[in-house]
Protein backbone atom coordinates (compact mmCIF):
# COMPACT_ATOMS: atom_id res chain seq x y z
CA UNK A 1 0.00 0.00 0.00
CA UNK A 2 2.66 2.07 0.86
CA UNK A 3 4.39 1.55 -2.68
CA UNK A 4 1.69 2.41 -4.42
CA UNK A 5 0.95 5.51 -2.36
CA UNK A 6 4.75 6.77 -3.65
CA UNK A 7 4.20 5.94 -7.09
CA UNK A 8 0.74 7.90 -7.18
CA UNK A 9 2.78 11.01 -5.76
CA UNK A 10 6.01 10.50 -8.43
CA UNK A 11 3.52 10.39 -11.24
CA UNK A 12 1.70 13.40 -9.93
CA UNK A 13 5.35 15.19 -9.74
CA UNK A 14 5.43 14.03 -13.52
CA UNK A 15 2.54 15.21 -14.27
CA UNK A 16 2.89 18.53 -12.42
CA UNK A 17 6.54 18.83 -14.22
CA UNK A 18 4.98 17.96 -17.91
CA UNK A 19 2.41 20.63 -17.37
CA UNK A 20 5.16 23.32 -16.20
CA UNK A 21 7.20 22.66 -19.37
CA UNK A 22 4.40 22.41 -21.73
CA UNK A 23 3.11 26.00 -20.85
CA UNK A 24 6.46 27.39 -21.12
CA UNK A 25 7.06 25.72 -24.83
CA UNK A 26 3.34 27.25 -25.53
CA UNK A 27 4.86 30.63 -24.34
CA UNK A 28 7.91 30.88 -25.86
CA UNK A 29 6.17 29.41 -29.44
CA UNK A 30 3.56 32.41 -29.01
CA UNK A 31 6.53 34.52 -28.36
CA UNK A 32 8.38 32.85 -31.55
CA UNK A 33 4.99 33.62 -33.64
CA UNK A 34 4.51 37.44 -32.03
CA UNK A 35 8.61 37.86 -33.19
CA UNK A 36 8.43 36.91 -36.29
CA UNK A 37 5.11 38.31 -37.27
CA UNK A 38 6.98 41.72 -35.44
CA UNK A 39 3.44 42.31 -33.34
CA UNK A 40 3.54 41.64 -28.88
CA UNK A 41 6.74 44.77 -28.97
CA UNK A 42 5.79 47.98 -27.27
CA UNK A 43 5.09 50.01 -30.49
CA UNK A 44 4.21 47.74 -32.85
CA UNK A 45 0.63 48.01 -34.08
CA UNK A 46 -1.75 45.45 -33.72
CA UNK A 47 -3.71 43.49 -36.13
CA UNK A 48 -7.12 43.59 -35.09
CA UNK A 49 -7.80 46.18 -37.78
CA UNK A 50 -6.15 44.14 -40.58
CA UNK A 51 -8.74 42.83 -43.36
CA UNK A 52 -9.61 39.25 -43.39
CA UNK A 53 -7.75 36.44 -45.06
CA UNK A 54 -4.45 38.75 -43.94
CA UNK A 55 -1.84 35.93 -43.19
CA UNK A 56 -3.41 33.23 -44.29
CA UNK A 57 -0.90 32.48 -47.01
CA UNK A 58 2.10 31.83 -44.77
CA UNK A 59 4.69 30.10 -45.98
CA UNK A 60 5.50 27.67 -42.70
CA UNK A 61 8.02 25.06 -44.50
CA UNK A 62 11.22 27.31 -44.62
Amino acid sequence: MVSAALAMQASSTQMQTATTIQASNARTERDTVQTLLGIGQGGAPSLANVGAGVGGNVNVTA
